[in-house]
């Protein structure tokens, strides 16, 4: 296995970083806006650029009208050409510059591919607007209509055609399509064919005026042809200089991937502008490998997709590393906006909720069991539960709530456990497991039964199993469901007792939550307003307290679970990259370096006592916990689930959903990945 180098570098690890260049334009003055446009792309390779894309016609400027037609101009626009295609011989970048082009007696608006001294295509818009304010036909041919494949522009002779891909070797996953303005406006853009065909970067030169409103049905229109594409797709529009005879022009340039904007330019800005972002190449890829249903589509317009030329590109990989500009979000499971964390807060609740009643009707029972520690996830099933019941019009006192203190269990979580139980207005209860445990260790011959400190699994295990085996039977008894309360991010880890344990229940409400997100959900409850303030304030402390089974006894700022097993919220990133991603652990590590090293943009929602940062040798070292735990020791406890609602789309680990496995299988192929791709430190 190769090792990557650099590590620090984008270009390692598939990204590819690709800027939008809106140039004041001159308008008529083809010359002037090829130093614009060689000064842009400049600028764009000096920022670790790739790819520069330039608006529609940039070359001439869209709203020269009927002076388009006129030979003086277009002979200006060939020695633009001409300059631009010489300058490039001193830039690595590929650049899409606009340009009016003759050709077959025709004049063709046209996108030109220019690379390393080389007019590598040229492509026609296909679809011509005339309506409202555009007249577009009045100057142009549509490419529908050109005859032959190869076009003539100054000396050079190029593919021609809206049926052209640029596949290029380096970085892999990089297949560029172009489409201009109109074409993406149509219901069958060309470059959904395209990204059928491969096309993981699709570009559009547009010259969209500015209209109110307009603005934001752009970003819906390159949002969702990103998403349905699964590719990037990086917009640029003409901006300051065009006339306004008639029309307004705001320039406006997006950076989507995969039905997300991640870069966008200021609008009427009476300078020139350039955005940049950097394009997870490898995402892409294994999202398309995972919707199966794009191959599908792949296959239904084969013979439109054999049609289409592949032009090979040399593209030479940057000399120099460049460095991630790309903001990863630390909670990918966990937005970081308040206003779409309150959304997804209800959301998710609604899906949980509407689980349990529907398990309920389903089995005709009307009580539930849950065993309530005080931790967060057993009050989230209880909070969960209590709206299920509200909503089926069944009294509250239906959820049988057991407190179940144990030889570890301490003052305060019962005092808090039993206040909270009160306020809720459930059915509550303590049993106090310490003599069955003490029975049960005296049973096998445990030197604990004996007040022996010995606090090994055994010990910690026989209070799990003890615990569920008064829940089961509890439910049995009651005529009632035991609610199970272990979240996604203990079953990615295996901190669960299998079987009669944590690990089983009649229905799991919150299997699919993880760990980062279920402090939201408590506490968007906390903000509602349903609870009377002494609640709420258990509820507070319930949020900000450190997770811990409270099994072995232990000192108070030994900092509970996390201290044994690691930092849920590292390994709810390793999570989301591993599994909805299936990114190899070098490039976890990348990324997670990248998002916990020492950036301070905390989100406003994220506890002081929880900001805290990590080195590379520290997330190199969880990550391999991680990776140990998740492939290597716990799929068995997976393989054997109870059911559950799929809550986020981050993933569920059921076998019946989102995640199959072998319970077999060793981790030593991640770990060595690991081990040979990530340092322990970056030279300085």
């Amino acid at each position: 296995m190769a090792r990557l180098a650099p590590f620090d570098s984008i270009h390692s690890h598939g990204f590819l970083r690709i800027a939008a260049c809106v140039p004041c334009v001159a308008l008529g003055d083809p010359l002037t806006n090829a130093e614009r446009t060689i000064a842009l792309a400049a600028r764009a390779q000096e920022g670790g650029a790739t790819l520069a894309v330039f608006p529609e016609l940039g070359l001439s400027g869209y709203s020269i009208e009927d002076l388009a037609q006129q030979d003086a101009l277009l002979d200006g626009v060939e020695e633009a050409v001409l300059r631009l295609v010489t300058a490039s011989t001193e830039l690595a970048g590929v650049m899409v510059v606009g340009a009016p082009c003759r050709s077959e007696a025709k004049l063709f608006n046209c996108a030109l591919i220019i690379h390393r001294g080389r007019l590598h295509g040229v492509v026609p818009k296909t679809y011509l607007p005339n309506y409202r304010e555009f007249y577009e036909k009045r100057q142009y041919a549509s490419g529908e209509l050109a005859l032959a494949d190869s076009i003539r522009i100054a000396t050079w002779r190029a593919p021609f055609g809206a049926d052209l891909l640029f596949v290029m070797a380096s970085p892999a996953n990089l297949v560029l399509h172009v489409e201009l303005c109109e074409d993406l406006w149509v219901p069958i853009p060309p470059s959904s064919l395209a990204a059928l065909a491969g096309a993981t970067i699709l570009v559009n030169q547009s010259a969209s005026n500015a209209t109110i409103g307009k603005a934001e049905f752009r970003r819906l229109l390159c949002k969702s042809q990103s998403a349905r594409s699964v590719a990037a797709y990086a917009y640029c529009a003409a901006g300051y200089g065009e006339s306004t005879t008639d029309l307004a022009w705001d320039g406006h340039a997006l950076i989507c991937e995969n039905g997300e904007i991640i870069a966008e330019s200021r609008r009427f800005e009476p300078k020139d502008q350039l955005i940049t972002a950097d394009i997870d190449l490898e995402r892409l890829r294994q999202e398309r490998t995972r919707l199966t249903s794009f191959a599908d589509c792949a296959r239904t317009h084969r013979e439109a997709l054999l049609r289409l030329r592949r032009i090979d590109l040399p593209l030479e990989p940057p000399a120099q590393p460049v460095a991630l500009r790309r903001r990863i979000p630390r909670y990918p499971f966990v937005p970081d906006e308040s206003t779409a964390i309150q959304e997804r807060c209800e959301e998710a609740y609604l899906i949980q909720t509407q689980g349990l009643m529907r398990r309920l009707q389903a089995t005709a029972l009307e009580k539930v069991v849950i065993g309530a520690s005080g931790g967060l996830d057993s009050t989230q099933a209880l909070l969960v539960s209590i709206r299920a019941l509200q909503l089926l019009q069944l009294p509250r006192r239906n959820i049988l709530a057991f407190s179940l203190p144990g030889f570890a269990t301490s003052e305060r979580t019962r005092t808090i456990t039993h206040e909270l139980l009160h306020g809720l207005g459930v059915d509550a209860h303590e049993i106090d497991i310490r003599p069955s445990a003490t029975q049960m260790l005296h049973d096998i011959g445990h030197p604990a039964a004996s007040g022996a400190p010995q606090y090994d699994i055994t010990f910690e295990n026989v209070q799990a199993g003890e615990r569920a085996s008064h829940l089961f039977r509890l439910a049995n008894w009651h005529r009632a469901i035991l609610v199970g309360t272990s979240d996604l991010s203990e079953l990615a880890l295996g901190y669960t007792t299998y079987g009669v344990g944590d690990h089983m229940s009649h229905y799991a409400v919150n299997a699919s939550v993880p760990k980062s997100l279920m402090r939201h959900l408590v506490g968007w409850t906390l903000e509602s307003g349903t609870f009377d303030p002494a609640t709420r304030r258990l509820l507070a402390q319930i949020v900000e307290a450190n997770s811990s089974a409270e099994l072995v006894p232990e000192p108070a700022e030994a900092g509970g679970a996390e201290s044994t097993i690691g930092p849920y919220d590292l390994h709810d990133f390793f999570l989301y990259y591993l599994t909805r991603l299936g990114f190899r652990p070098s490039k976890i590590a990348f990324l997670a370096h990248h998002a916990w090293s020492s950036r301070e943009d905390w989100p406003a929602w994220v506890a002081p006592a929880r900001r805290r940062t990590y080195t590379l040798a520290e997330l190199k070292h969880w990550l391999g916990v991680f990776l140990r735990r998740f492939i290597e020791t716990s799929q068995f406890k997976r393989s054997a689930l109870p059911n559950g609602p799929k809550v986020g789309s981050g993933g569920a680990l059921s076998p019946r959903a989102d995640w199959r496995a072998p319970s077999d299988i060793t981790a030593d192929t991640w770990l060595r990945e690991l081990s040979m791709n990530v340092p322990e430190t970056l030279d300085p």
